[in-house]
């Protein structure tokens, strides 16, 4: 299994990709929706910034053996990061998470070593909590991403980490449908291998058996499908399954 190191690493460099992609952007072009139809680039930076203050406060947890704060704290920071203007937004964003990552970073082992956290009903170490961040982060980062270029794809590297997560993230972000039962997933790029249950609970289990009908395609392409970011404009021109309609409702986004 990847070290803290490596999930601290890919945090990073999603949060560089991130610059690169937001700062050279004009004041109207942070206006320009991104990939959530209800959000701006600008507001999913914001998203991204006030999400990193919030995480800072988790890693602050996990450090000092204090409780995650609650939800009084966060909604004062949602709300002065919405009052922010557009350009501000990303400015901030940029700051917010570069100041989060930092304190990452500079973890020493004997922290790392003893970091501990309980969030969402589980236990983390600071591994799952920089996985939990890099999830999100290289997410919306393509949702800024591709809206400058609609051929963008999530970072390979972020990609090559969280494959191995989905299960969890199917299982929370999953809604059952009727139209299509359990299968097989094939993906590459990295290769892995899957069955898939939609009907009447959706799980998604790490699985060494083939089998005849199976879903193929690139890892990159089922992690944003398990993220509600395959719609038909998105979709690898190599992939064709009559499944997919049914999938996109499996897995409707957030």
């Amino acid at each position: 299994m990847p070290g803290t190191t490596t999930w601290i690493n890919a945090v990073q460099h999603s949060h560089e990709r991130f610059v690169d992609l937001v700062r050279p952007l004009a004041a109207d072009e942070v206006e320009k929706q991104s990939y959530n139809s209800e959000w701006s680039i600008a507001q999913t930076a914001s998203h991204l910034g006030s999400q990193a203050e919030i995480f800072e406060l988790f890693l602050d947890a996990g450090l000092s053996g204090k409780s995650v704060p609650g939800g009084d704290v966060f909604g004062p920071i949602w709300d002065r990061w919405n009052a922010l203007s557009p350009a501000q937004q990303v400015a901030e964003s940029i700051r917010s998470n570069e100041a989060f990552v930092t304190r990452l970073t500079k973890t020493s082992s004997e922290e790392r070593a003893n970091f501990s956290l309980s969030m969402f009903g589980t236990d983390q170490d600071l591994a799952g909590l920089a996985a939990l961040r890099l999830g999100e982060h290289a997410v919306h980062t393509w949702d800024i991403a591709v809206a400058l270029d609609p051929a963008a794809t999530v970072s390979a590297d972020a990609v090559e980490l969280l494959i191995d997560r989905l299960p969890q993230t199917a299982a929370r972000s999953g809604k059952a449908v009727e139209d299509i039962g359990q299968f097989t997933v094939e993906t590459t790029a990295p290769d892995r291998t899957f069955l898939l249950t939609v009907n009447p609970d959706v799980s998604l289990e790490p699985t060494d058996n083939a089998a005849a009908d199976v879903l193929r395609l690139p890892a990159e392409a089922f992690l944003r499908l398990v993220y509600g970011r395959l719609d038909q404009d998105h979709t690898p021109a190599e992939v064709s399954d009559p499944r997919l309609p049914a999938l996109r409702r499996v897995f409707p986004g957030f």
